[in-house]
């Protein structure tokens, strides 16, 4: 799994990024990824509208390649909405992001497919046997959109595209900075994949895999 590769990197050889799976909340006592209630149109849209993709294409929320998936899922789900679905997933990049770099998961470990939170895990407990600590940042996410989209059944899967400035210092057990600045922010290209079966009562989306974009 790519994810598991580049967090053992970001461990072992004192990585300064996070490449590997949502607005802007940070509240960890928010729900991540939540459906929003019926009706998901927004006020002045009839469903035929939302149904065709109108608002979302021009609002550039999904790639042009994604959507036919995105219509699909929007037909299939009334309840489904572009906005609010990347406004919990950047809510859920940064919650999952600063966890992995506090060394802490528990606050998102429910929203972790098991390989996502193994490959974390290990990162984390690699830094720690090296006595190394993380002292990142997320400055802003820039853009968040849907790159790619399924529906294979009542199983959604969404592919997001984050493009973020991170500010990133790796420290050792005696404090001293051994990589990274704070003042330098380094521009970040991630795509994290999120998965929900639209016909069971959680409405949350689950982190299944997360990968750096070239």
């Amino acid at each position: 799994m790519t994810a598991i590769v580049i967090l053992a990197l970001i461990a072992l050889f004192v990585g300064l990024r996070l490449y590997s799976v949502l607005g802007e909340r940070t509240g960890h006592e928010q729900e991540l990824l939540k459906a929003p209630p019926a009706p998901a149109t927004p006020p002045g849209v009839d469903v035929e509208t939302k149904e065709a993709g109108a608002i979302d294409e021009a609002s550039m929320n999904y790639l042009p390649l994604a959507g036919p998936g995105v219509r699909k899922l929007l037909a299939a789900d009334p309840g489904f909405s572009v906005a609010e679905f990347l406004s919990g997933a950047e809510a859920a990049y940064r919650m999952t992001l600063e966890a992995f770099w506090k060394g802490d998961l528990s606050d998102v470990a429910d929203f972790l497919d098991d390989n996502v939170e193994d490959a974390f895990a290990s990162a984390i407990e690699a830094r720690k046997e090296q006595g190394l600590t993380l002292d990142n940042r997320l400055v802003a996410i820039d853009q968040s959109v849907i790159a790619a989209a399924d529906l294979d059944g009542t199983i959604a899967e969404l592919v997001v595209r984050f493009e973020a400035d991170i500010a990133a210092v790796t420290r050792n057990a005696d404090g001293e900075v051994v990589a990274g600045s704070m003042s330098d922010a380094v521009q970040t290209r991630d795509r994290w994949t999120f998965r929900r079966d639209i016909a069971a009562g959680d409405p949350n989306w689950m982190l299944v895999e997360t990968d750096e974009e070239e």
